[in-house]
């Protein structure tokens, strides 16, 4: 089983205004690779908030993988990845390029998107956009690598290898 956390970022849905139509797709989408979700919370855009959670889900609830929603893009409220950049010990690249490439498929927006990964401690941390249809096209391309990855990470396999 992986662990899994969802923090969703976003001032409205943290005042009950709207609701989140994202992290019900992470969770269903998760247990593609094994993975249930432990812990969820909305907070407001506000980097406080979500250093502190994301900070939780690796250092006390000790979570292989945590997905962030919201607060990627342009916006002066849209921190997320200043926040995750602040805690994480080393960056993924690959994840959110990946899910750029495949997104600016769809939309030449995807390039203003700002997301980022990164680890902290043994837990994966990935910035996913608000948008349910964005973050079901991300993690269409991310999600198979992933439970390869978190086995790395946990030291329960060593080899990267493909056999093909």
């Amino acid at each position: 089983m992986i662990k899994v956390g969802i923090i969703t970022a976003s001032d409205k849905g943290s005042r009950g205004e709207r609701e989140d139509k994202s992290a019900p797709v992470i969770k269903d989408m998760a247990r593609q690779i094994g993975g249930e979700v432990i812990h969820y919370v909305i907070v407001p855009d506000e980097q406080t908030e979500l250093v502190r959670s994301m900070k939780y889900c690796a250092d006390v609830l000790k979570l292989d993988l945590v997905f962030t929603t919201g607060g990627t893009g342009m916006s002066p409220r849209d921190i997320t990845p200043e926040a995750t950049m602040s805690i994480v010990e080393r960056l993924v690249p690959g994840i959110p390029e990946a899910m750029r490439m495949r997104s600016l498929a769809v939309t030449d927006r995807a390039m203003l998107s700002r997301a980022v990964a990164g680890i902290r401690a043994e837990t994966l941390i990935i910035n996913l956009p608000g948008s349910p249809k964005a973050v079901k096209e991300c993690l269409d391309v991310i999600l198979p690598p992933l439970k390869h990855g978190i086995e790395i990470l946990r030291g329960d396999t060593g080899e990267c290898g493909s056999n093909i």
